[in-house]
Parts: C-alpha cells; sequence; structure tokens
C-alpha cells in the first residue's frame, strides 16, 4: 500500500502511479490509499479524505499552526483501511497536505510490525514547520528550530501562531522509533541532509526520481508559431507553483537584460502571476496535459530551472528527455541529474552566471541526443523496480 497526498497528479502523485504499473507487471497486487481530487481510472485506489476535513486542517495549520496533526477522523479511517488489507508493506509519501493526523498513524505502524518505507519529497518530516529551508540558509532543524522566522512565508504557512519548535518536538516524538523503517531519498544531497537529522536513526537509500521517456520524447509541435515565436531563441521555465523558492524573479531580471532575440515562455503560472508579466515574457497557466508540457519542452532551446532549493526535480529530467538541455542553480538536489554533455549549473542566486549561462548556450548549444542520452538514465522503469526490490528484499528480512 502506498500512501500519499495525491494520485496520478503532480510530481508525487505521478511517481506513486508509476510504482503501481511497476508492481502490477511484476505480478505483486498494489494499492494507492490517497486524500485530495480525484485518482486515474483503472487502479486499485482507496481515497480517505474529504474536503471538509481538509478545510478544517487548513484552518489549524493557519491559526494553530499545526500543520500534520490534524484530520484525526481520516487516520483512524485510513488506519482501519490498513488493517483490512493488510498489506505486506507500506510506503509512505508525502503525508503533510492537509490530510493526516501524522501522531495517530505513526502509532500505529510502531506497533503494526510491518516494513514502512518513507519517500522524502522534501524536507518537512524532519523540521519544526518548514518544507524547504536551504535557500534561507536556515539550519534550525539539527538543533530544535526554535526562534522560527519563516514560518509564515514558507510552506505549510502557518500565518496566525508560531508552533514550530513544539512541532519539531512532536513530530520528533512521533516519527522515530518504527521497528522496521526505511527512508527513500531522490537525491543524494537530501540523503546527506536526512542523516544529520532525528530521522538519522533510520537507513537511507537513494532511489532517484524516474520519468516516462515514452510520454517525454523529442517531437515536432507548432507551439513557436502559435506563441509568435519564430526566429526567437525560446528560454523555458516550468513549476507546479511558482512560489518564492522557484526563482520566478530571477526570469524577470532575464527578461530586462537579455537580448532581444530572447524570449522567455513561463508555464505553470498562475492568473494572478500570469497578468502581472512584462509583455516580454510569455506566460501559460498550469496544465495537467503530460502531452502538451512535453510540446513545451520540446519547443524550448533551453531550459532554466533557476530553484534556490529543490530535492530531485523532475523537471530537469523531462527537459533532457524531450532534447533539452538544462541550466540550473547550484542547490540542493538539482544538479545530480546533469552532466557536462547536458547541462550547465551555475552558484546559486548569481543572476550573472545564470545569463551568461543562457548566452554561453545559445552560442555553443548541448546537442539534444546527448540529453536525451542522459535521461534514459532515469528511465521509470528500472528506477521505480528498485522500489519493488526492497519491497521483497525487507519482506524476506521479515520473514526469516
Amino acid at each position: 500500500m502506498q500512501i500519499n497526498t495525491v494520485c496520478g497528479s503532480g510530481s508525487v502523485g505521478r511517481i506513486t502511479v508509476d510504482i503501481y504499473h511497476i508492481l502490477e507487471k511484476n505480478g505483486d497486487s498494489p494499492l494507492i490509499a490517497y486524500g485530495r481530487r480525484g485518482a486515474p481510472d483503472g487502479l486499485n485506489t482507496w481515497k480517505f479524505g474529504g474536503k471538509p476535513d481538509m478545510a478544517k486542517h487548513v484552518l489549524a495549520t493557519f491559526f494553530k499552526g499545526e500543520h500534520g496533526f490534524s484530520s484525526a477522523g481520516q487516520t483512524r479511517k485510513l488506519i482501519r483501511k490498513i488493517e483490512d488489507w493488510d498489506p505486506d508493506v507500506i510506503h509512505l509519501h508525502n503525508i503533510h497536505g492537509f490530510v493526516l493526523q501524522t501522531e495517530l498513524l505513526f502509532s500505529y505502524l510502531k506497533k503494526a510490525g510491518k516494513p514502512v518505507v518513507w519517500t522524502l519529497h522534501d524536507c518537512w518530516p524532519y523540521t519544526g514547520h518548514c518544507a524547504f529551508y536551504d535557500y534561507t540558509g536556515c539550519e534550525g532543524w539539527k538543533s530544535g528550530c526554535r526562534n522560527c522566522r519563516e514560518y509564515r512565508r514558507t510552506y505549510p504557512y502557518a500565518l496566525f501562531r508560531n508552533r514550530t519548535a513544539r512541532n519539531f518536538e512532536r513530530k520528533k516524538a512521533a516519527f522515530t522509533g518504527v521497528p522496521c523503517l526505511t527512508v527513500v531519498t531522490p537525491s543524494r544531497w537530501l540523503a546527506g541532509q536526512v542523516e544529520q537529522s532525528f530521522l538519522g536513526e533510520y537507513p537511507v537509500k537513494v532511489i532517484p526520481n524516474g520519468i516516462d521517456l515514452e510520454n517525454f520524447s523529442p517531437g515536432e509541435n507548432d507551439l513557436r508559431e502559435k506563441l509568435e515565436l519564430n526566429g526567437k531563441y525560446v528560454i523555458l521555465g516550468v513549476a507546479n507553483v511558482w512560489e518564492r523558492r522557484k526563482g520566478l524573479t530571477y526570469f524577470l531580471d532575464l527578461a530586462e537584460t537579455l537580448p532581444e532575440e530572447c524570449r522567455i515562455v513561463l508555464a505553470g503560472l498562475s492568473k494572478k502571476q500570469k497578468r502581472r508579466l512584462p509583455s516580454s515574457v510569455v506566460g501559460i497557466e498550469r496544465t495537467s496535459s503530460v502531452k502538451e508540457l512535453a510540446e513545451y519542452y520540446s519547443m524550448a532551446d533551453v531550459f532554466v530551472n533557476a530553484t534556490l532549493e529543490d530535492n530531485f526535480p523532475t523537471t530537469n529530467l523531462e527537459a533532457l528527455a524531450c532534447g533539452t538541455p538544462v541550466i540550473t542553480f547550484d542547490t540542493g538536489g538539482s544538479p545530480e541529474s546533469l552532466d557536462e554533455s547536458c547541462g550547465r549549473v551555475v552558484p546559486k542566486g548569481d543572476i550573472r552566471a545564470l545569463r551568461q549561462a543562457i548566452l554561453e548556450e545559445r552560442t555553443h548549444p548541448k546537442e539534444s541526443k546527448a540529453c536525451r542520452k542522459r535521461a534514459e538514465k532515469y528511465d521509470k522503469y528500472g528506477r521505480f523496480q528498485e522500489y519493488a526490490e526492497l519491497y521483497h528484499s525487507l519482506t524476506a528480512r521479515e520473514n526469516t
């Protein structure tokens, strides 16, 4: 049983479905339990969340500063489903997202006696509040998250109460002491962070994210004509949500200083963000269509990831799979998917170096074939088969 906030949407939701198909192909019997939105047809899924409960959890986060400590009724419902279905392995993904009372869930896991795999897609599990912290230079998570200054500004946005230090202690008490738990991280960077946290008591395994190389592949399309970009050097930026750490301001700065022949296209914007763009930037609202997203990657001359912190961004992989070179800040696990044949890495936050890297890429472009070849290292079938192998090794260990 995989447990995640969503199923089939967003990068983590797609990962759960990809793992599901690998297991099914191997002859195993998978189930995805999820808390929000819908799920793709044809899968064995079970939804434990609901809009009224999510609304209460949002209010608890905003007004009480207690994210991950609401939704007790939904969590008990999930526990009953786990007991009824009796899985061999429980695989946690994102358990924050306004859907679970994490103390209740982990109290059950400590008694259940089942192997648990927990993939960390961000840093929330071992901090008192923040899902990401590296771009602010904070190291409070190593000692207790006291005197937090980011609780209002960083997801999950506790607007009115700072319970960060208390939440840290509650998480530490809840999340440690599970008899058979393995932490998985998609990047070496995050593995190093986890090993310095209170989750360092568990074994940590790195399994990079994988992507569908059939859906993301080089291809011809008419987007340049539709967007009036013929003859332009197209610089693409993509984000699921253009929050502060994703680097929107760097693209706006680039738009003012790059040559006229260059044009920036940003995908994943909100309506409000799109309205505020300068005329020199093409804004695209968020799309749930993988086909459409692949067309944007294929259309671009270069993909720029100006993130100030990231675990192991699948956007880099998706761009490479479409034959598009990547330029990224040297932050988190973002550079780990690149080498000199397909990408360029510049110091974090250095707008001059970022601009220079774009100009160099325009003059001396990386080969599309090299980008695609690099992406093939992250074929989802190979990468997510590692999860199946991990599950079976854990159950074999339990049986002996």
